[in-house]
């Protein structure tokens, strides 16, 4: 999902405090006073369904360690960047809390984050390298999100359509996916495109959803493409290449030219309406991140489906988006809060996140618990565990990217408009990305 605007100037606004406060910043006390041998650590995150898988991690942290109390704080995500930021200026930010690969850089350089000490061979590498600095880890892996192709069965099978073995994609055209979804779109006279009569503005129902979403869109094309998104982790945007180019025509593609997919006007951020077009049954295949599932599945009306991405001419490169468990290094009680934190790292809490269908865990071998929680709800994610065992890469882990979002929107919103060629768009795009670095 898109964040709001009014977290995007955090990395900024933390950079310009912290050069102000500098040294003369102090840790909070998130214990209790000085009388007792209780400490008690605050533990902050913003979902409020994984709230409740938590509050049993919590109680079984604190049965096995009854010196220590923690205070379990939730915050909607667009209060949650923000409030973080003032907190770590003001020296009280919470013991332990969750850390994104957007906001990681911005955090991390300002010596803001506690170094980690685990075996890192035991988690996802894409996750573990999202929270490496200076050949560092500065946050124990928690889970990861991966995106893959929700379907709507339904749809399939009304328009006699097989979801193919293998969906793959060319940027001349060819390939299984277009070809599914152009036999499963239809407009209101049941016409396919590139048959007689077709009419792109009647259209009843799209094979396709392609759309300004950078996570679930367009950087899986690049990848796909063999383009890259930076040069390095805390590099250069670099997404203005031929290949990337290219792939980004395509994704432009499905929509103006193919018509398999919805218009820009109805599905650019931030109004755009596309989950809910999915959800209302108006689109037959939507690329997803699993987090999206407890919000699209319940309110369903069909059967969902889950697919592979489709393959590019360099394969299939899938967005892997992993959460760490952040330890503040100012904490009053940094050896409870590093105990806290590597706890939560561990089979233990994992299994209990896992099991509870909240998100698949960062630690290997536990993803099936969340393949069985969704197994029984009639829907099978394995081919999200499948795409994870293969190449996968995360959001751009370089400074800047949270002030540069907005203006990346803008631009590529233009661009699935047509008033900007994809050229245009991603020179544009990496201009501004790379003017935000420091």
């Amino acid at each position: 999902m898109l964040k709001s605007p009014r977290i995007r100037w955090a990395g900024a606004l933390l950079g310009a405090a912290l050069l102000t406060t500098g040294p003369t910043l102090t840790g909070c006390s998130s214990g209790e006073g000085g009388g007792t041998d209780k400490v008690t650590l605050t533990y902050r995150l913003w979902d409020d369904q994984q709230k409740a898988g938590y509050e049993k991690v919590m109680a079984a942290f604190e049965k096995a360690n009854p010196g220590i109390d923690v205070t379990i704080e939730l915050l909607p995500y667009d209060q949650y960047w923000t409030k973080l930021t003032a907190d770590v200026v003001a020296g009280t930010a919470p013991d332990v809390f969750w850390m994104t690969p957007t906001q990681f850089p911005e955090f991390v350089t300002k010596g803001v984050l506690s170094p980690v000490q685990v075996d890192t061979a035991k988690y996802h590498q894409t996750v573990v390298g999202s929270f490496t600095y200076e050949s560092k880890l500065y946050g124990v892996p928690k889970d990861w999100g991966i995106v893959g192709l929700l379907y709507n069965k339904d749809l399939f099978k009304q328009a006699g359509v097989e979801m193919p073995d293998k969906l793959t994609w060319t940027a001349d055209g060819t390939g299984t996916l277009l070809d599914t979804a152009r036999k499963l779109t239809a407009d209101e006279a049941g016409k396919h495109p590139g048959e007689a009569g077709f009419d792109p503005a009647k259209v009843k129902t799209y094979g396709f959803a392609s759309w300004n979403h950078y996570q679930t869109q367009w950087m899986n094309w690049v990848g796909s493409n063999g383009g890259k998104l930076v040069d390095k982790p805390f590099g250069k945007y670099v997404f203005n290449d031929p290949a990337s180019v290219q792939a980004l025509q395509f994704g432009v593609d499905l929509v103006n030219k193919h018509h398999v997919s919805p218009p820009a006007t109805q599905t650019n951020p931030p109004t755009g309406k596309v989950t809910d077009m999915f959800k209302a049954g108006q689109i037959a295949m939507f690329p997803a991140n699993n987090a999206l599932l407890p919000f699209v599945a319940p309110e369903a009306t069909f059967e969902v489906g889950v697919a592979l991405m489709p393959e590019g001419p360099a394969g299939r490169s899938v967005n892997l988006n992993g959460l760490a468990e952040a330890v503040y290094a100012k904490s009053e009680h940094p050896q409870e809060a590093m105990k806290l934190a590597a706890y939560l790292g561990t089979e233990e809490p994992q299994k209990i996140m896992a099991d509870g269908g909240y998100v698949f865990p960062a630690l290997n071998g536990l993803s099936q618990g969340y393949v069985d929680y969704w197994k029984a709800k009639k829907v099978d994610v394995s081919p999200f565990v499948e795409e994870a065992e293969g190449s996968t890469f995360p959001l751009p882990v370089t400074t800047g990217f949270t002030g540069f979002e907005t203006k990346l929107n803008q631009i590529f919103n233009e661009m699935y408009l047509g008033k900007l060629s994809p050229q245009e768009a991603a020179d544009q795009a990496v201009a501004a990305g790379n003017a935000t670095l420091e």
